[in-house]
């Protein structure tokens, strides 16, 4: 399954923070490959954005494969930039990283000069107008600079689709009713704008030249690491909280069963767990 969203005036932060790090850390291989991608395209940016950074894993990451960057880090929530700090500070890169705490797209406003690079990472989708937000990123560019867009991700795969008990095919059906939810998520979304997901079309339309799209795959094969089961274990769960009640009650035991760390057959336990998640990167430039 895809990540869950979150409205950010209903998620305590403080307790999300280590399950999103812990999920952006298992997912740093495919996090390298896209920024590595990045870097041939943007080459030696002054200033680099991470919109949206939640606890500052990619934004680490963007330090790492921009050594000569200046790096600020984008987000609403307090505590979230309070575990990117930290991080930035463990891994030694905290003299030329910043936070800037506040809603998207207005604060970037608060910038001190133009991006060179501004990434962001599945959080386009949190704001209801996202052509409006796209043309406030761009207008956060330099002349030359780089949008890098993460959005329209397939849905993950952590399961084989006949699992030896429940109906089979559990994992397309927990799409379909999140993709259900996401749209009403969206629609709830202050100032929701409904935009045909043409996110080349729509960077063009913000202004920009697109200059690129790349998919990623992160594969984890079974049999899997802990920390792998840990993040299967956690996204269930979290599916469970948040969908459960739209669930019939044949996939809601399933479900159960599977969180159920007693059981041989839960994902705790069982040999064909795996992880395997495909992220795009649409990236676009200001030309003028």
């Amino acid at each position: 399954m895809a990540h869950h969203h979150h409205d950010h005036t209903d998620v305590d932060w403080d307790e999300m923070g280590p399950r999103l790090e812990a999920q952006a850390e298992l997912f740093t291989p495919l996090y390298e490959h896209a920024l590595a991608w990045l870097a041939k395209r943007q080459t030696e940016p002054g200033l680099v954005v991470d919109a949206g950074s939640g606890p500052g894993v990619v934004t680490c990451l963007l330090a790492d494969t921009f050594p000569g960057a200046r790096i600020v880090a984008v987000d609403a929530s307090g505590p979230l930039l309070d575990r990117a700090r930290t991080r930035a500070e463990r891994l030694g890169v905290a003299d030329r990283f910043d936070t800037l705490t506040g809603e998207l797209p207005g604060v970037l406003g608060d910038l001190d000069y133009p991006a060179d690079l501004l990434w962001a990472g599945r959080s386009l989708h949190h704001l209801g107008d996202q052509r409006a937000a796209l043309a406030a990123f761009a207008e956060r560019l330099s002349i030359g600079g780089t949008l890098a867009l993460q959005e329209g991700s397939l849905p993950s795969r952590f399961l084989p689709r006949d699992i030896g008990f429940g109906r089979p095919g559990l994992q397309a059906r927990l799409d379909v009713v999140e993709a259900e939810w996401f749209a009403r998520m969206r629609a709830e979304l202050p100032g929701s704008v409904a935009e045909t997901e043409d996110w080349p079309a729509l960077l063009a339309a913000a202004g920009l030249r697109p200059s690129g799209t790349r998919t990623f795959l992160l594969d984890l094969p079974a049999p899997t690491t802990d920390r792998a089961r840990a993040h299967v274990a956690a996204t269930l769960a979290r599916t469970r909280e948040v969908l459960g009640d739209r669930l019939d009650a044949d996939d809601r035991a399933t479900l159960d069963r599977l969180l159920d760390p007693g059981d041989e057959a839960s994902v705790h336990h069982r040999p064909d767990v795996f992880v395997l998640a495909a992220q795009t990167v649409f990236t676009a430039v200001r030309a003028r």
